[in-house]
């Protein structure tokens, strides 16, 4: 059988390291229109192939937070890839899918056996919208005391379990073969130190063999090199050794939390396969809104959009989420300045495309028309340049050539 598309380009770029070519893959967190349209575009003026990785937040068969389903969020990039002339690769990608790792799903207090069902809905939806990665990811677990990490062989059998369900589910709809990503990031998944790594690299082998799916093996898998939210140090060593121990597999390492990475140009060289951004380019996007905000024409009826912004924020609750240890509990106001800055632009992307944020954009828009012939080509502008950053310290700017 012919090995999906993904698994094939990590083994070019494997090959390519023995000729001294080194080459990161980009993924970029579609949380937003404008991203992904900035995505495509740099995708095609630059020959690169592009990876999406849309969370559960992001897409699912509720429409997540940006109102695509897994078949809209494909029908959409085939959009923007008709609108740029795209003749590169781009590649819609499920990032954590897992149980509980659907915000909804954790508030609704859902049992393992109830989200377990949902992500395995989910899959089929990924499935027959094409997909091309699965990023499986089983570490959370909202059914153990806080604190307690998930044992790492039940992350390996509710990782060999999904993967099972997916390949079943895909010969049934006889779509063609679908790339895996394993793994995370985060230290409650257990995978953090190299003895863990190791185990569940040879838990997961034996697995999937158990379940004759010796044939199925990921060409990512999630490494903890350095970075989170708030750091952005990416440790060259350990992402290295990780690269020692996965590539003799046939995978590569793929990096979350790559956003405002200080040495993304130490990603190629260390032997990353791939980085995932995501806040950093919603931070772009707010922040190209709010320069025109500031260009607004004093003749013209304010759109007042950062004060709808950050009410819809607020609104939501989520910026919650991302509070640090000591600010738990804390009143919005009450914050500094700059954090109560950073939670509204990174918690802008569950809310663009609530009504009044919606409404005060396309009136933002509106009152710039005399003086800016295009703002939203401007906003998607900002973000391409953001975007482009991140293809040449990959070394992915005309790399279709050599990628084939």
């Amino acid at each position: 059988m012919e090995p999906p598309p993904l698994n094939r380009l990590v083994q070019r770029l494997i090959a390519l390291r023995a000729d001294g070519i080194h080459i990161t893959l980009l993924a970029v967190c579609p949380n937003s229109d404008a991203v992904l349209e900035a995505a495509v575009k740099v995708a095609a003026e630059s020959a690169m192939p592009m990876l999406f990785a849309a969370t559960l937040n992001q897409v699912d068969l509720d429409g997540g937070y940006t109102g695509w389903t897994p078949q809209a969020f494909v029908a959409r990039i085939h959009a923007f890839a008709e609108k740029y002339r795209c003749a590169v690769p781009l590649y819609p990608c499920l990032d954590h899918g897992g149980p509980w790792l659907k915000d909804a799903h954790a508030r609704a207090g859902l049992s393992l056996a109830a989200t377990m069902s949902a992500v395995k809905t989910t899959l089929k939806a990924c499935l027959e919208a094409g997909y091309a990665l699965l990023h499986i990811d089983p570490t959370v677990a909202r059914d153990l005391p806080p604190g307690r990490p998930l044992a790492i062989d039940t992350v390996i059998a509710h990782t060999v379990e999904l993967i099972a369900y997916a390949e079943t589910t895909r010969r049934a709809l006889n779509m063609p073969p679908v790339a895996y990503e394993v793994g995370t990031e985060e230290v409650h998944g257990g995978l953090a130190d190299m003895e863990t790594f190791d185990r569940f690299l040879e838990g997961l082998r034996a697995g999937l063999s158990a379940a004759g799916l010796a044939h199925v093996w990921p060409c990512f898998i999630v490494g903890k090199v350095g970075t989170d939210l708030h750091t952005m140090d990416f440790d060259a060593e350990v992402a290295a050794r990780l690269y020692a121990r996965v590539a003799p597999l046939g995978s590569l390492i793929k990096g979350h939390y790559t956003d405002w990475v200080a040495n993304p140009a130490a990603y190629p060289a260390a032997g990353m396969g791939g980085a995932n951004v995501g806040p950093e380019f919603t931070m772009t996007e707010a922040a190209a809104l709010f320069e025109l905000s500031a260009r607004e024409p004093a003749s013209a009826t304010p759109a007042h959009f950062k004060e709808a912004l950050k009410a819809a924020v607020l609104a939501s609750g989520r910026w919650q989420k991302w509070l640090l240890a000591g600010e738990i509990g804390c009143v919005f106001d009450d914050l500094a300045p700059e954090r109560q800055d950073w939670l509204v632009g990174t918690g802008a992307r569950y809310v663009w495309t609530d009504a009044p944020v919606m409404a005060a954009r396309a009136q933002l828009y509106a009152n710039l028309c005399n003086t800016l012939p295009d703002p939203h080509a401007f906003v998607v502008k900002r973000i391409a340049e953001d975007i482009q950053h991140y293809g040449e310290a990959f070394n992915l700017v005309d790399s279709l050539s050599i990628l084939g």
